[in-house]
């Protein structure tokens, strides 16, 4: 069984920050990749960033040069550090990761979302 608990959200002003992390757990877990998503009221769910256990990392062009991801893989963590917020930045946030081994047992890509953390960007 996997679990992800997320952690960081809450209300900030324009031009704010705020850090979002997403901590996954399991027996003997392994994950390929890690990331979050975002789904704002009345709009699609969209990937914000994605980073792999070595580092690669993947960012959204709304966010690029604002936002960034990382990775500790010894603790199964990605963080979401998040500057220079816009109220269009409010959404829920969910964190998104590809288990590949469990227990170890290898489970193909299977994919586990969080229960979601909401950021609000409101002056």
């Amino acid at each position: 069984q996997v679990q992800l608990v997320e952690s960081g959200g809450g209300l900030v002003q324009p031009g704010g920050s705020l850090r979002l992390t997403c901590a996954a757990s399991g027996r003997s877990l392994v994950l390929s990749d890690m990331g979050w998503y975002r789904q704002a009221p009345g709009k699609e769910h969209v990937l914000v960033a994605s980073i792999t256990r070595g580092g690669s990392t993947n960012i959204a062009d709304s966010v690029n040069g604002r936002f960034t991801i990382s990775i500790d893989s010894a603790k199964n963590t990605v963080y979401l550090q998040m500057n220079s917020l816009k109220l269009e930045d409010t959404a829920v946030y969910y964190c998104n990761v590809h288990v590949t081994s469990v227990n170890g047992f290898h489970v193909g890509s299977l994919e586990v979302w969080g229960q979601g953390t909401l950021v609000t960007v409101s002056s």
